[in-house]
């Protein structure tokens, strides 16, 4: 019987090409191949599929849209200030700081924009965000952050995978190995990055790690063809293609059998699956013409400021609309690759990113709440580390992983919220302290995910994205509604 057959097997006994592996994905989404669900034990076991899973516990959100903003926004000149800083400017900092760059000098730098109190809850926003601001009592801000290193590749790696070094698998890719994705025709997890090219990192950022290669980010493009290589070459006769895809599924078949435990093979087979659906399905997803005057306006289409990241964050809201767990949104590549990294010219190189996000991020909190999807999206905003409250060529600020500031929005976060406080300067976080490992463990506990029961055997060890000989995480407990 069909139904009591394994993926695995099914596949080892069809013959007739990718034609087939796609009417197997569909066969599988209407629940006829036997499901191997079990997501908590190791690679011989777990299902090497995207179906859906249950949560450890009742979910408060269902996707999230990750706004990573590669650089280090500096905390004290967007969300977090600080009058000491303002009226001790240019006198030494009581403490002998060490920095990142041997250019820095222990002189406070006080910042060089204004802030205002924003909405009814009266929270203080930098100018150079007034969009943001407006949303303010839809936000909670997180004023009270650290992490663990201060250079841009392992703080990266930190924020996106729970450890400073790469190789292991992105938040992105732990959430969909545990919850699957709502639509079988889009990949779970999807990264949107500037066309122009690759932020820090490059594609490390949404790496699988040793997690089978399914879970690992898959690249839609904002320029041309939103999904690479997705159409079949057209110049290429049509029984060639037939005759060519029959040998693969052999040459496939033989290697499945040979290397029973290797999952990287099976992944791609599943994603060519994927991909013949989403020949039919993707195109409207990504459809934006779809969508009204107002609200391609309202994301900035129409001003070349702010049109890229706002194209960005307009499909992210389509994607999770449609059931994509996990979308991973990257910043403009200009001032740099590293467009919040504020070593010289702080202000207009804060001026520059700002006017190119701002608009777009509030339009995306605007109109999740509008269509209904505020409390089940969770949106995060946030960087990799904070700056420095000296100065750096007396214009700038450098890298600071003591202390630094992001923001959440929908998903069972609280509203019109800021949580925690740096010291008076901003050079470190002092009251309620909040890890990167915690941060994990509560967008976790949002989608219903225990972060002490979401493992996977590698090497012979139980790994986890808040490992346990790394952190103490905790769910912060006071950041939900």
């Amino acid at each position: 019987m069909l139904g009591s057959l394994s993926r695995r097997e099914w596949l080892r006994q069809a013959g007739s090409g990718f034609g087939t592996m796609a009417l197997a994905g569909l066969v599988q989404e209407a629940g006829l191949l036997a499901a191997e669900t079990d997501i908590h034990t190791n690679a011989d076991h777990i299902a090497h599929n995207l179906a859906v899973r249950p949560a450890h516990v009742q979910p408060q959100a269902r996707a999230v849209i990750q706004l990573f903003q590669n650089g280090g926004p500096s905390q004290m000149d967007l969300f977090d200030p600080k009058s000491e800083l303002t009226k001790h400017g240019g006198k030494p900092h009581p403490e002998e700081i060490n920095t990142f760059s041997q250019r820095s000098k222990n002189v406070l730098l006080k910042s060089p924009f204004r802030f205002y109190p924003r909405g009814n809850s009266g929270i203080e926003y930098g100018e150079t965000l007034p969009q943001i601001g407006s949303m303010a009592d839809d936000i909670c801000l997180v004023r009270s952050m650290f992490t663990e290193n201060n250079n841009h590749p392992f703080a990266i790696s930190m924020m996106q995978t729970g450890k400073t070094f790469t190789g292991h698998p992105a938040i992105g890719s732990w959430i969909c190995y545990a919850l699957g994705t709502e639509n079988h025709n889009l990949p779970g997890y999807i990264v949107l990055r500037d066309p122009a090219g690759y932020n820090t990192s490059g594609k490390v950022v949404w790496s699988s790690g040793w997690l089978p290669a399914l879970f690992q980010g898959t690249e839609f493009s904002t320029k041309g063809d939103p999904i690479h290589h997705l159409q079949p070459p057209r110049d290429v006769p049509r029984q060639v293609r037939k005759r060519s895809l029959q040998l693969l599924a052999e040459l496939n078949d033989a290697h499945v059998r040979n290397h029973p435990r290797e999952t990287e093979l099976e992944a791609r087979i599943e994603n060519f699956e994927l991909a013949a659906r989403m020949q039919l399905a993707a195109t409207n997803v990504l459809d934006i013409s779809r969508e009204s005057k107002t609200t391609q306006e309202r994301y900035g289409l129409n001003d070349p400021v702010t049109a890229g990241y706002g194209l960005r964050c307009l499909m992210a809201r389509r994607l999770v609309e449609h059931g994509v767990r996990f979308v991973q949104v990257f910043p403009p590549l200009q001032p740099s690759v590293q467009p919040w990294d504020a070593h010289s010219k702080l202000e207009p190189k804060t001026r520059i990113i700002s006017a190119k996000v701002d608009q777009p991020t509030a339009a995306l909190i605007e109109d999740l709440k509008q269509r209904g999807l505020y409390d089940d999206v969770i949106v995060l905003w946030t960087g990799e580390f904070g700056r420095m409250p000296i100065t750096e060529r007396n214009i700038g600020r450098d890298h600071n992983p003591g202390a630094f500031s992001l923001f959440l929005a929908g998903g069972g976060f609280k509203a019109g919220y800021a949580h925690g406080a740096t010291d008076d300067f901003g050079y470190k976080s002092v009251t309620n302290r909040v890890s990167v490992s915690d941060l994990h463990a509560t967008i976790l506990h949002q989608l219903g995910i225990d972060h002490r029961r979401l493992d996977f055997l590698h090497n012979g060890r139980p790994e986890r994205l808040t490992d346990p000989d790394v952190t103490n995480a905790e769910v912060v407990n006071d950041l939900l509604a």
